[in-house]
């Protein structure tokens, strides 16, 4: 069976090699959506030879557009979605090459087998209640046309297994036209017309090498939680002042440090639990900074 990547990417020249040299050899194509990128992303793609195929586009704010566009580029059976800073391992190549040819029952089986099902099955149930929050469907019966691979992510020299981080699942590898990105929410999942299954082995996700990347990347997310939240409630409530500058940040980072023992991960889980935790008062004082901005300019 045909099997293509898709990328969607944009000044990714420090990383781009990993999920293109962790792939060329055993994939049929790689599709690269490519947002404008002003540094040597592109170049570098297409030194790796013709399995590349390079698409120009804009770079919209909602990325997952892109993310969309590489996929209805791809020609391939099955297709593995990919982000620039991700790794694929021998052992999770070997996987999806040997799982894509299993027939019905072997699948099955292999599922019912996974060494870590439980925990999968728990982590898919919340990513579920996710995408029927989005107005998705759930498909629990018919064929498995597509696939979570667990994550690990790595946080200043360490792939983190605890404090809420791991599995960590990401549908990632879908037959061709059952799976779309509906484009609405940056946290969106992946909607699938049909049934779910899961790998074993983990997608290697270097998302935070050093300190100033996570915080450029942390900082996304905040101004995307702030723009959220001046569109639920405009103005001041000191309800949820109180709740995203206080309450919020204190539960997070102890449930992330106890509940999920994130405290297992050593140091580097302290400062990711604390960090983490910040956001919810970032993203509520940016919007109220952004909002006060906006009526000294009207007066």
């Amino acid at each position: 069976m045909s099997i293509s990547v898709a990328l969607a990417v944009y000044n990714e020249e420090e990383f781009i090699h990993l999920p293109l040299e962790s792939t060329i050899d055993w994939v049929d194509e790689i599709v690269i959506v490519d947002g404008g990128s002003t540094d040597k992303t592109a170049e570098i793609a297409r030194s790796y030879g013709p399995k590349v195929k390079v698409i120009h586009s804009p770079n919209p704010v909602m990325f997952h557009i892109n993310k969309q566009k590489a996929l209805e580029a791809c020609k391939g059976e099955w297709i593995l979605q990919l982000d620039a800073d991700e790794k694929v391992s021998k052992e999770l190549a070997e996987e999806i090459q040997r799982v894509i040819k299993m027939d019905k029952k072997e699948l099955e089986e292999y599922q019912k087998n996974l060494p870590e099902r439980e925990l999968f099955l728990r982590h898919q149930a919340l990513v579920e209640e996710r995408i029927k929050a989005q107005g998705g469907k759930i498909y629990k019966k018919g064929p498995i046309v597509a696939f979570f691979i667990p994550r690990l992510n790595f946080f200043l020299g360490k792939f983190l297994r605890y404090g809420g981080l791991y599995p960590d699942g990401s549908i990632r590898l879908v037959k061709r036209g059952k799976a779309f990105f509906p484009c609405k929410d940056v946290h969106e999942v992946m909607e699938v017309k049909g049934r779910v299954g899961w790998l074993q082995n983990p997608l290697l996700h270097y998302d935070s090498p050093t300190f100033s990347r996570y915080i450029a990347r942390n900082n996304r997310y905040v101004e995307h939680l702030a723009r959220e939240l001046a569109e639920k409630e405009p103005g001041f409530s000191l309800k949820s002042f109180i709740d995203y500058v206080f309450i919020k940040p204190i539960v997070w980072f102890f449930k992330t440090l106890i509940l999920y023992k994130g405290i297992l991960d050593g140091w580097r889980g302290v400062v990711f639990s604390f960090f983490s935790s910040t956001r919810f008062a970032r993203a509520y004082l940016r919007k109220l900074k952004s909002q006060n901005s906006n009526v000294k300019s009207t007066t």
